[in-house]
């Protein structure tokens, strides 16, 4: 599949999401991303944004299998995973699969549940695939995790091991809408919208899960100069030597920055990736990875501030 057809099977989902969503284009694009890609996303937002529809929207958009799980303090592995069950009529164990055999899977609320259930997701988010009792299973193809969180309420919660944030490649945050958005919203539920009717919405799947498969492979073919991807390097090497970082991207950050450039090139319809393409991308990939120093907070920076400061510190390759 070449760029200009990705380019147009973008846009047709994303008029097909502007049935349902509104003012999340943003958001959307970058879900979209992480979809061809073959990379993960972490939705961080207060409650009430539209997380969980987003994610359910792509999974409407795309005819592939789609799980959710609500995840709560009481979740265990093996209700992620699933487990052995004996059957009296055979005298044989089979497994039981759990939700996480799908392609498609919104992990709801991923902070509530304890870090070993939170751990379960890690084998299958970075190989494609879960061990039980010995044996491997591997995951069905597109495998994409949407883990949704909210980053106010900390009751009862238990954040993101480090090592489980770096498996996601964004985490993309999700605001409150403006005043002109939040009219058009009430207006679409006066008007008889509900978010758990989808199908009333007249949503049209834009594309197969093989086709996603397709689109992966094909956009391994975009051109990347080298130029680009020293200057992909730099960006990496800056924020670990920036003064109001403690922890730097990780060099599975530059390949997500690498491969996230690829897509999003391929999706403007072209062929090759070009700086902008990077600046775009760096800010999801690098906002969940990188520690800022208590100096930098007192100062009133944010993640994202500190991201630009780095990016304008890394000469532009022309």
């Amino acid at each position: 599949m070449n760029p200009t057809e990705l380019k147009t099977i973008f846009e047709k989902a994303r008029a097909e999401a502007d049935k349902v969503l509104v003012g999340l284009q943003d958001p959307f694009e970058l879900l979209a991303i992480a979809l061809f890609t073959g990379g993960h996303v972490l939705l961080e937002g207060v409650p009430g944004t539209a997380k969980t529809l987003m994610a359910k929207t792509l999974a409407s958009l795309v005819q592939a299998k789609f799980t959710r799980i609500q995840f709560t303090p009481d979740l265990m592995p093996s209700d992620i995973l699933g487990t052995s069950v004996f059957d009296m009529a055979t005298t044989t164990f089979h497994l039981k699969k759990g939700p996480v055999f799908t392609q498609l899977l919104l992990a709801d609320e991923i902070n509530r549940a304890p870090a070993k259930t939170q751990s379960a997701l890690l084998e299958a988010m970075e190989e494609k695939q879960i061990n039980l009792e010995g044996e491997r299973h591997i995951l069905e193809a597109p495998f994409m995790v949407v883990a949704t969180q909210n980053p106010i309420e900390y009751e009862g919660t238990y954040p993101l091991p480090e090592a489980q944030l770096d498996r996601f490649m964004f985490k993309v945050l999700v605001q409150y809408s403006p005043l002109g958005d939040e009219v058009e919203v009430l207006r679409r539920y006066h008007q008889g919208f509900s978010a758990h009717n989808l199908a009333g919405t007249n949503l049209q799947p834009v594309l197969t899960a093989k086709q996603v498969v397709e689109i992966r492979e094909s956009i391994q073919q975009i051109v990347v100069e080298d130029g680009i991807l020293e200057y992909v390097a730099k960006i990496g090497v800056a924020s670990r030597q920036s003064p109001d970082i403690v922890l730097g991207a990780s060099t599975r950050a530059s390949t997500h920055v690498l491969l996230a450039s690829k897509t999003f090139a391929a999706m403007q319809g072209r062929n090759y990736v070009i700086p902008d393409d990077v600046k775009f991308v760096v800010p999801p990939v690098y906002r969940h990875r990188i520690l800022l120093k208590p100096e930098a907070e007192i100062e009133g920076l944010n993640a994202d501030a500190v991201i630009q400061r780095v990016l304008g510190s890394v000469e532009v390759p022309r």
